[in-house]
């Protein structure tokens, strides 16, 4: 952003530095010219009144004029023949026919072309002798442009020289304006780094650069509080509420252990102790999902590297834990971006359901390089769930119409994992009956 803001500004200061100097440059050019012009015209005229008059004057003022400007001077009458000349130029010289005719005719000289640095080529002034239709001769001057040329090369020079200076300025005047635009954002980038790497309150200095951004850095800085609080309020509501419930649900589980051996276990008594082994496996739910939504919030804003875990290694713990089928292939290791626990508890709860729903399950397993993840899938011959409930069952305190088992958070505890950890958890139908689950996760990365 800081390179695409210095080529605005330096694009616009220099469109502003030529669009002032061009002008003066040509100005400059123009004025020269234009004294030169005076110049030399009024020479012409000065030659013009003198060749109506006595003729060794003339000689002698054209003589000196040659002497001190080194231009030569030609003064014939009307029928071009020469009446004083001084320096080398001769009537009959094409380069002089057109200046003589016009003169001779009275007519308008042509305009002087402006002087350039550049400009080499002599100027002719051509001056009728007499006034009207009584043109008695011609006054001619053929002037040298070097010294006018020289003149506004100088002129040049001091205005380039002030355009450089002004475009130096330009480019100072860019640097501080995008420096106080900018080190506002930066800070503000840092900050929102600090509070993606985990650290709390962060906070960035609100008193340099625009007013916005000023107001921007200070919402940033209440922003900042604000999550860290509401964090440290999540935090402290999963400690108080793991502490508040469990203590009476473990003194309400003593109770009723106490109880068994005064009444049946059937009937009112059996009933209690379901309800009380429900509420224990609600709460474990409940505190696992926020956990693990905790965790996925932490690493969506990148707050820590993920470990690794070596996907065979799990599931061929797992399925034997459970008893279940499984295909894991032998001799290749397939690392994925997710810590044992997590993998460990999301196979735990896909296998549970499928031991819940069916007779135990397949679990397959495998690998996609090109693609840079890996999946396992467990799948079950239970009744499965029609096409419409498969968007639902990875929601909290779902559960299918007939299935009065569980708390309804395992699937969501399991995709919340999968999500937090860059992969997915897609649920489909098995053939001829039954649940899939595929958990993706991504690999690790080639070094």
């Amino acid at each position: 952003m800081r390179r695409r803001l210095l080529v605005v500004l330096l694009l616009f200061s220099a469109t502003a530095v030529t669009a002032f100097a061009l002008p003066l440059l040509s100005s400059t050019a123009a004025e020269r010219t234009q004294r030169f012009v005076i110049s030399r015209t009024s020479d012409v005229d000065r030659f013009a009144a003198l060749a109506t008059g006595d003729r060794s004057a003339l000689v002698a003022e054209i003589s000196a004029y040659t002497a001190v400007y080194d231009e030569p001077v030609l003064v014939v009458d009307g029928q071009r023949r020469v009446v004083a000349r001084s320096g080398e130029l001769d009537p009959a010289d094409p380069a002089l026919a057109a200046a003589l005719d016009a003169a001779l005719r009275n007519q308008p000289a042509a305009p002087v072309p402006t002087v350039r640095p550049w400009s080499t080529d002599p100027v002719v002034f051509a001056r009728p002798v007499g006034t009207g239709t009584g043109v008695a001769g011609v006054v001619v001057l053929r002037a040298s442009t070097e010294r006018a040329a020289a003149d506004v090369a100088v002129g040049w020079v001091w205005v380039l020289a002030g355009a450089l200076a002004a475009a130096l300025a330009c480019v100072l005047l860019a640097q501080v304006v995008a420096r106080w635009l900018l080190r506002p954002l930066a800070e503000l980038e840092g900050g929102v780094r600090a509070v993606a790497s985990g650290q709390q309150r962060a906070h960035v200095p609100s008193g340099s650069g625009p007013r916005e951004l000023r107001a921007l850095s200070e919402s940033f800085n209440r922003m900042s509080d604000a999550v860290a609080e509401a964090a440290d309020q999540q935090r402290r509501l999963i400690a108080d509420t793991s502490h508040q419930l469990r203590n009476p649900l473990a003194a309400l589980r003593l109770r009723m252990d106490t109880l068994s051996a005064r009444v049946g276990p059937d009937g009112t008594y059996g009933a209690a102790v379901a309800e009380v082994e429900r509420l224990e496996s609600l709460l474990d739910g409940l505190l696992a999902l926020a956990t693990a939504e905790s965790t996925a919030t932490e690493v969506a804003a990148g707050g820590r590297e993920p470990a690794l875990a070596d996907l065979g290694a799990v599931v061929s713990d797992r399925a034997d834990f459970w008893a279940a089928e499984a295909d894991v292939p032998t001799g290749l290791a397939i690392l994925v971006r997710c810590p044992e626990s997590d993998l460990a508890q999301v196979l735990d709860v896909l296998l549970d359901n499928a031991a819940k729903h069916g007779a135990g399950g397949r679990v397959t397993m495998g690998a996609d390089r090109a693609a840079g993840t890996a999946w396992v899938e467990v799948a079950d011959d239970g009744p499965g769930l029609p096409p419409a409930d498969l968007a639902l069952a990875t929601t909290r305190f779902w559960r299918g119409g007939t299935d009065t088992r569980g708390t309804g958070l395992g699937l969501a505890i399991a995709d919340r994992l999968a999500t937090a950890r860059g992969g997915s958890l897609d649920l489909s139908t098995a053939h001829p009956h039954g649940l899939r689950v595929r958990l993706t996760l991504p690999l690790e990365p080639p070094l």
